[in-house]
């Protein structure tokens, strides 16, 4: 007879949860570490039931088969702030480990929309845990419920659907039992993973049932590490032999695989130089011989020109966004091919590659025993050498402007890059710094450059500084750089981080408007309209007087020190102060809306109008017309 156990749904989904595992190269631990949320009349007495009573339970050191395991609740501020906390937890794990998200129905379910697609865009698996209205359907409608008068089967969690690598709703008790066996595949899948939704339905959450004891008992879920496939290396193998200028584009999947030492060893063997992608970057260390910086349209001048020569491009774990690729031109050389290593096939096919479906760290480990004895002609290697010294020259420039009256925002990225530790980490996601950054940063380690690129989401910087800093703890400095745009996007997990005790440094940058839009929007013709904070003018425009807004009294109102830099001097010397407080500190300078920023060296394609009135605008089409004509279909 099946041995059983009394809970409700709720409570067997934290039992559940609590006793999972992940085990990657012999190492084990908690697959589920704890959970962020916000209730409401939809989860409050339902998980938050069961998170209390699992709480209550561990203190009281109680013992038996209806008691549930602790999962450690983390009270957010904004419920797509602890999406973007949970995400950043798991990407500093390299995505061996997750946290949940609840939330009520309504609102708060759909604020984690935006949350839910950064994750899967990413490619970091995130648990999320919205309710949903009765599945009864008895006090139909509920509060918050959204009404279709075609169907009553569709609900705001629906919306989840296209942003979730996995989607289910819990119509009844025992229908959670699969559902969490996939959820737990895709979150533990080392390609195919991203947010992972299970609406509750707030009923379905207090309903009780007879759970089988073995739901219960500890999985342990293993991370695989596939091995290229014989044929598909001596392809790849035969490829790279043929390359005159190959290069390689290193990716996040490098990181995650946790596989920088082989790709230093196997650079160093071949002397193939590396580029790096957002993602990707500190993959490498930049002082590497072999490292060129990062490639595409906000990349080093070094790597685009290798970029552009190359004729055989060896990508590692990357997706090749638009910007790695420059919209399809910086690889221009007419007969480039490519070799795509990857975990997931449809990255690996991308540009009609020799793909190599394999995890990164075993693929570098056997290329490299292949390849043993090639290596690039000496001439390609001190080019590579030649261009990156004079890049790092640039950066130097960059870094130490000495601009006045006020600085660049590449002197404050020169200041952290000179204070910061290997070990620290920077935190950025939108706006013109990661494009500042991926040019300029010097990463020392694969920890210190977490910068958000796929989804490029403003407001993801604050939550995951909470989230870096949970992951890795106190033996590392966690640095978020946020402009004022994105600062006025989502601060409230700052109130979560200083009740939480955590201590991180963020550092916001006040320029009175958005910098990157602002000078995409010149580029293209539109005049910087609607990118600058200010006062509506008697012409009827945003054109006025600068908005009276002063930050740093609102970073001070969540609870954090502010310290107000009124110089570059004073900026480090508050860093200082900053790193050796135990309290989460904001640095607050303000910097020039015009930069200047570092020196473009490749093309991003934004549409500008065909036709206007406008003499900007119609430079700018033309403009874009000549930089077309350099993008291609790699086949």
């Amino acid at each position: 007879m099946t041995r059983t156990v009394r809970l409700t749904t709720a409570q067997a989904l934290v039992k559940f949860l609590a006793s999972q595992y992940s085990e990657r190269d012999g190492v084990e631990q908690r697959l589920v570490t704890g959970m962020f949320g916000i209730f409401g009349h939809g989860n409050v007495a339902g998980v938050g039931q069961a998170l209390l009573q699992a709480q209550v339970e561990s203190e009281d050191g109680a013992t038996g088969d209806g008691v549930l395991g602790s999962l450690p609740y983390y009270l957010a501020r904004n419920e797509q702030g602890a999406v973007h906390a949970a995400t950043a937890f798991s990407r500093a794990r390299n995505r061996r480990q997750v946290m949940a998200v609840t939330t009520s129905i309504g609102p708060g379910a759909t604020n984690m929309v935006t949350g839910a697609a950064l994750a899967t865009t990413n490619r970091i698996p995130v648990l999320l845990l919205p309710s949903d209205q009765f599945a009864t359907r008895v006090p139909d409608p509920v509060l918050q419920q959204l009404e279709d008068p075609g169907t009553l089967d569709v609900t705001v969690n629906d919306v989840f659907r296209p942003v979730s690598r996995f989607f289910d709703r819990i119509s009844r008790p025992e229908q959670l039992i699969p559902s969490l066996m996939n959820a737990m595949r895709v979150l533990t899948d080392p390609a195919d993973t991203g947010a992972v939704t299970v609406a509750l339905p707030q009923d379905v959450q207090a309903e009780a049932h007879d759970w089988p004891l073995a739901f219960f008992a500890k999985r342990v879920w293993h991370i695989g590490r596939p091995v290229p496939e014989p044929a598909a290396l001596a392809r790849a193998v035969e490829l790279i032999r043929s390359a005159k200028r190959p290069l390689i584009v290193a990716g996040g999947g490098v990181i995650y695989s946790e596989a920088s030492e082989e790709l230093r060893a196997f650079a160093t063997a071949t002397g193939i130089p590396v580029s790096d992608t957002h993602a990707g970057k500190g993959a490498i260390n930049w002082d590497h011989p072999s490292a060129v910086g990062g490639v595409g349209s906000t990349g080093s001048a070094a790597a685009n020109e290798l970029a552009r020569g190359a004729d055989v491009v060896i990508g590692f774990g990357t997706r090749y966004s638009d910007f790695t690729t420059a919209s399809h031109t910086i690889f221009a050389s007419e007969d480039v091919r490519f070799v795509n290593i990857n975990l997931l096939g449809f990255d690996a096919a991308k540009h009609g590659a020799a793909m190599l479906v394999a995890d990164a760290r075993e693929a570098l480990r056997a290329l490299t025993t292949e390849l043993d004895g090639w290596e690039v002609e000496p001439a390609y290697r001190e080019e590579a050498i030649d261009l990156d010294a004079a890049w790092q020259r640039v950066v130097d420039e960059c870094y130490h402007r000495e601009q006045t009256p006020l600085p660049a925002q590449t002197e404050v990225f020169g200041a952290l890059n000179e204070l910061m530790g290997p070990e620290d980490v920077i935190i950025n996601a939108a706006g013109s710094m990661p494009g500042d950054l991926q040019c300029l940063w010097r990463a020392s380690s694969p920890v210190q450059y977490h910068v958000e690129y796929a989804f490029s989401c403003m407001g993801y910087e604050i939550p995951a500084s909470l989230g870096v800093k949970m992951a890795l703890g106190d033996d590392h400095e966690v640095v978020a750089i946020v402009g004022d745009g994105t600062y006025q996007m989502l601060p409230m997990e700052i109130a979560t981080i200083v009740s939480e005790g955590v201590k991180v440094i963020i550092v916001l940058l006040q320029n009175h408007g958005f910098a990157s839009i602002g000078a995409l929007s010149e580029s293209r013709g539109s005049q910087r309209f609607g990118t600058k904070y200010r006062m509506r003018s008697s012409s009827g425009r945003l054109d006025g007087s600068t908005v009276p807004l002063d930050l740093a009294a609102n970073a001070a109102s969540w609870g954090a020190d502010v310290l107000r830099c009124g110089s570059m001097a004073e900026f480090r010397e508050n860093y200082g102060r900053a790193a050796a407080s135990d309290r989460a500190t904001v640095l607050y300078i303000e910097t020039d809306l015009l930069g200047p920023n570092p020196p473009g060296s490749a093309w991003w394609d934004v549409p500008v109008s065909q036709v206007s009135t406008l003499e900007s605008t119609q430079k700018a089409y033309a403009e874009h017309l000549d930089n077309q004509r350099g993008q291609r279909t790699y086949l």
